[in-house]
């Protein structure tokens, strides 16, 4: 089954993976050794992450390491664009009001 991106990132350990692999590259031992869980479902968490593209994987040596596959990290943030935009203005008018507030 492919699963969409969204559904992949409303997950907050899953979240948290990619917040690691952000920094750097790492095993899916390394990874497991950050969280409260097991080893398999780590495995399942990095499985779907995959699965939607925001993970890839790259054989270094004997190991399997995970990387941030950054052009759908991008699609992510076009797509909260539009609501970054609504919320800045809206600030913006709140400001405005404030000083108007303010002045009097």
């Amino acid at each position: 089954m492919r699963r969409d991106i969204f559904q992949a990132i409303a997950d907050p350990t899953r979240r948290a993976i990619i917040a690691l692999i952000a920094v750097q590259a790492m095993t899916p031992n390394t990874i497991a050794e950050h969280f409260d869980t097991t080893r398999q479902a780590v495995s399942k968490h990095l499985k779907i992450l995959t699965e939607c593209e925001l993970v890839k994987q790259e054989q270094r040596g004997r190991e399997i390491y995970y990387l941030l596959e950054i052009e759908k990290m991008k699609e992510i943030d076009k797509w909260l664009e539009q609501y970054r935009r609504i919320w800045e203005s809206r600030y913006a008018q709140l400001d405005q009001l404030l000083a108007t507030i303010k002045k009097k």
